[in-house]
């Protein structure tokens, strides 16, 4: 895969007013924005999303924070080596030898959507390197075969879902938009949009579905890892508004990391960062306060 153009066309600085920065990861070249000095905030973003899903809370933490944003390779503005397969499992080492190349330390990391099982499982590995954890909707273990996760996988993982995904771009025009309260501009469609033109661009996205099955043994080891960090400043940030992270996985982050902080985001659907951007910011600035007490 070329490596792609860090100023595309489609993408409006006004809106994203980032440097854009790149360092060589594995074969891969990642594509990374670093704003703001502080406490290391480290934020990983899910599927048909990049670093662009977290603008806001970058501009409102970064006068507080060293808020850093990659997209993981296939994504955003991220190139993939010729070999590499877009799994769970590979974006995580990606994030740990990230993490490595940039010398980062004392995380504050911030998932959801897939960043939960990518970064949760850096985590896992490295809680040497984890301050504390602020977990939106996600999950980060095997799904029961009845759940509605497993359902969604069999569906959008199947080589209809994936036509769909790979020929209309479904996920970027409908679900992303199904995903938030409010409608995006025109400017954060064609943000969105932009970083999967064709058939061959949109394979990592086809890619996240039949995983959520296919890496059993992944999720397992995700799962494990987290006991190594149930003595971490655990902050839940969680939309109930999401249909397809629900009051089930909360209370199961809740059981697995029992010294955890939930706060409700009244109203938001799956894309936290969209439609509650102003009060997640609020909610992180307030819980640093109490976990370096």
């Amino acid at each position: 895969m070329p490596t792609k153009n860090l100023n595309p066309p489609w993408l409006d600085r006004t809106i994203y007013p980032f440097t854009s920065r790149s360092v060589t990861v594995d074969g891969n070249t990642i594509h990374y924005v670093d704003e703001g000095s502080g406490p290391v905030l480290l934020l990983l973003h899910g599927n048909a999303a990049y670093s662009f899903l977290y603008r806001e809370i970058i501009s409102a933490l970064s006068p507080r924070f060293r808020c850093i944003a990659l997209d993981y390779p296939g994504f955003g503005l991220s190139s993939a080596r010729p070999d590499y397969g877009f799994t769970p499992k590979e974006h995580s080492a990606v994030v740990e030898k990230f993490v490595a190349a940039l010398k980062l330390s004392d995380i504050r990391l911030l998932v959801a959507d897939w960043g939960g099982p990518i970064g949760l499982g850096f985590a896992g590995r490295r809680p040497d390197l984890i301050h504390s954890l602020i977990i939106g909707n996600s999950w980060a273990w095997v799904p029961d075969k009845s759940s509605a996760l497993a359902k969604f996988s069999r569906i959008a993982g199947s080589p209809f879902g994936n036509f769909l995904i790979r020929r209309f771009n479904i996920f970027v025009r409908l679900m992303n938009p199904l995903g938030t309260k409010r409608k995006l501009t025109k400017a954060e469609k064609a943000a969105y949009r932009g970083p999967f033109p064709n058939w061959r661009s949109r394979g990592p996205m086809a890619i996240f579905p039949k995983e959520i099955l296919r890496s059993h043994e992944y999720l397992s080891d995700v799962e494990a890892g987290l006991s190594r960090l149930r003595e971490k400043p655990v902050l839940i940030l969680w939309g109930d508004k999401d249909t397809g992270f629900t009051e089930t996985e909360r209370r199961r982050f809740e059981r697995l990391l029992p010294s955890s902080t939930t706060r409700i985001l009244v109203g938001a659907h799956h894309f936290i960062q969209e439609d509650a951007p102003e009060q997640m910011s609020k909610e992180i600035l307030r819980f640093e306060g109490v976990a370096r007490r």
